[in-house]
């Protein structure tokens, strides 16, 4: 009897130590399948239209932005003037439209990724000094875009999600190590920072999209991130961001009387008309409204159009990286030297040329007489096309 009792006892405690095992393994697998709660919690979307105010931005606007020369408050300078120049890179896959954050942006560059799709680097300072809102989704390094982030202080605050890392010309993360920019803290890479600096939000298109199109972040928290490591508007050591910054030229707006009409349209590439951009010439309001696709793009933070005061067309010679990565996708452009640039603004076109001397220098525009140009105080687009491609206007 004695015997069949230990029998019973060991079968009891077997099958009692198999259910808590087992309900451990619920629990663990459970949360590692949930990446709402483990890998990258969801972060409520800022509503529609609302806004993160910190100042009051009805005083008079007499502060000129150092990027494009628009005019802010006092209240909003005293805040960018802490800070240094946010670089954001932003998907422009017709699956991720509407963008968050680019209304925002003083200057935006827009080139393709790779087979055929455009990216948008946004340019953070001064216009987007008085709100904390969403910006995204936010997408992979490229070497050309590293080369114009570079035009913004020797450490510009850069934030991706991963990069091109294939050895050769186009490895942007081997390069971003190259720069210094690991080793001063001032690259944001989603794979180094994570949750709650950046999230994934699967529902904010309100349908199904890929994960890569997913990626979201705030301004105020990478701006948090620079401060937490010492990277103001000066650095630990005291040198400021803007040192070595060139300011372009800016020029008060262009009168009405003196306004034109042409509203330039391109392809980056033939045959990708989800990529088609027509920029729609207002000269009562003397903007333009961006088109993308054959559809006015917005920006799904607040559904403001994406306007802009000067269209900046910039060619390009554009090659493969030949780097073995999949299919060749990889891209570069030559970025450095001098080439055909046309510069819209006040309904007007400018024929010129651009020209950057190395990584560092910043693009400077001229027009044929070698002048060089001066921009409508406002934001300012950059579009880099390949050599040869065909504008309208």
């Amino acid at each position: 009897m004695e015997k069949y009792k230990k029998q019973i006892l060991l079968l009891l405690g077997g099958l009692g130590l198999y259910l808590v095992s087992a309900g451990f393994s619920y629990v663990v697998f459970s949360s590692v399948n949930n990446s709402s709660s483990m890998i990258n919690p969801k972060v409520p979307s800022t509503p529609a239209g609302e806004s993160k105010f910190k100042v009051d931005v009805s005083g008079p606007k007499t502060q000129e932005c150092p990027l494009n020369g628009e005019k802010f408050t006092k209240a909003e300078q005293d805040i960018w003037s802490g800070r240094r120049p946010l670089l954001v890179m932003i998907e422009n896959h017709s699956d991720a439209r509407p963008q968050s954050g680019v209304s925002k942006a003083d200057i935006v560059y827009e080139a393709v990724a790779e087979g055929g799709i455009t990216r948008f680097m946004g340019v953070f300072y001064c216009g987007a000094s008085s709100v904390d809102w969403q910006v995204g989704p936010v997408r992979s390094a490229r070497t050309y875009f590293l080369d114009f982030a570079s035009e913004y202080g020797d450490f510009p605050l850069y934030a991706h999600v991963g990069g091109a890392n294939t050895p050769g010309k186009a490895n942007a993360l081997g390069q971003i190590g190259d720069y210094g920019w690991l080793k001063k803290g001032n690259d944001m890479n989603q794979f180094a920072l994570g949750f709650p600096v950046y999230w994934r939000d699967e529902t904010r298109q309100g349908h199904p999209v890929a994960t890569e199109h997913t990626m979201y972040s705030t301004m105020d928290k990478l701006w948090g991130v620079a401060e937490k490591r010492n990277l103001t508007n000066v650095d630990s050591t005291g040198v400021a961001w803007d040192k070595t910054f060139v300011n372009w030229g800016f020029k008060d707006e262009t009168g009405s009387a003196d306004r034109g009409s042409s509203s330039p349209s391109f392809s980056f590439w033939k045959g990708y008309s989800d990529y088609d951009v027509k920029w729609q010439y207002d000269s009562t309001q003397n903007l333009y409204t961006r088109n993308n696709g054959g559809t006015i793009q917005k920006d799904h933070n607040d559904q403001s159009l994406l306007t802009t005061k000067n269209v900046v067309v910039v060619f390009m010679a554009e090659s493969r990286a030949n780097d073995g990565y999949e299919n060749n996708l990889h891209l570069l452009y030559s970025n450095k030297g001098t080439g055909k640039a046309l510069i819209f603004q006040a309904g007007k076109t400018i024929e010129g040329i651009w020209n950057k001397k190395d990584r560092k220098s910043r693009t400077i525009f001229k027009d044929l007489k070698g002048k060089e140009i001066k921009f409508e105080r406002g934001k300012i687009w950059i579009e880099i096309l390949p050599a040869g491609s065909e504008v309208k206007y």
